[in-house]
């Protein structure tokens, strides 16, 4: 720093030892703080069972045990090897650790496998879209998705840089999550958002003068 405040007249060199110095700090502030998270990638898989679904449970080493079931109004499901299970609010994995430790002493391979066949769920598109709206999802759906679902954006009104999801969360809590989608339709490469029941998706509109 001293070759380069020689180049400065004698009153300038104290300004600029504080002008480095605070651009330093700036730069090590930016490097070190935390990225903001706007996203949410939470695997399907961790989606929790509903009334209607229909899954696919598997007893490897003993297929004659296989089946399929839908979840009953009662949240319940009656297995081939006897007995009611709960299913309803459980996520497949969750399930699938309940009916191992259930039957474990009956079963030669100790595994089983659920897998979701059919499944339907409600999420919502509002703001600037051509068709906002309720959609009923039966498959994994993303953000980019569910706008397109509701017939696109209208590009001349909406602001794809800071689409909201709002979900609820346990508690009767809301929470926003911000997805940039204007990235992703340019080809930058983002981790797709999965929407979860009852998410609510927001386009919302360019800011204009007029």
């Amino acid at each position: 720093m001293t070759a380069f405040a020689n180049f400065f007249p004698r009153k300038g060199r104290h300004l600029v030892s504080i002008l480095l110095l605070a651009a330093g700090t700036l730069i090590q502030c930016s490097c070190s703080s935390p990225k903001m998270v706007v996203g949410d990638s939470l695997p399907y898989s961790e989606i929790r069972l509903r009334e209607g679904d229909v899954i696919r449970i598997s007893f490897p080493g003993a297929p004659t045990l296989d089946g399929t079931y839908q979840v009953r109004r009662d949240g319940k499901i009656t297995l081939t090897l006897g007995g009611e299970v709960v299913a309803l609010g459980k996520t497949p994995t969750e399930l699938e650790k309940e009916l191992l430790k259930l039957y474990e002493s009956q079963l030669v391979v100790k595994q089983v496998v659920v897998a979701v066949n059919a499944s339907s769920f409600p999420v919502f598109v509002t703001g600037a879209v051509l068709r906002p709206g309720k959609i009923m999802a039966d498959r994994p759906l993303t953000v980019l998705e569910a706008v397109m679902e509701a017939g696109g954006a209208d590009f001349a009104r909406a602001n794809l840089k800071d689409v909201m999801v709002v979900r609820q969360v346990e508690g009767g809590q809301t929470v926003n999550f911000k997805v940039n989608l204007r990235d992703t339709l340019n080809g930058r490469r983002s981790e797709p958002f999965y929407l979860k029941p009852s998410d609510i998706v927001y386009v919302p509109e360019k800011f204009s003068w007029f």
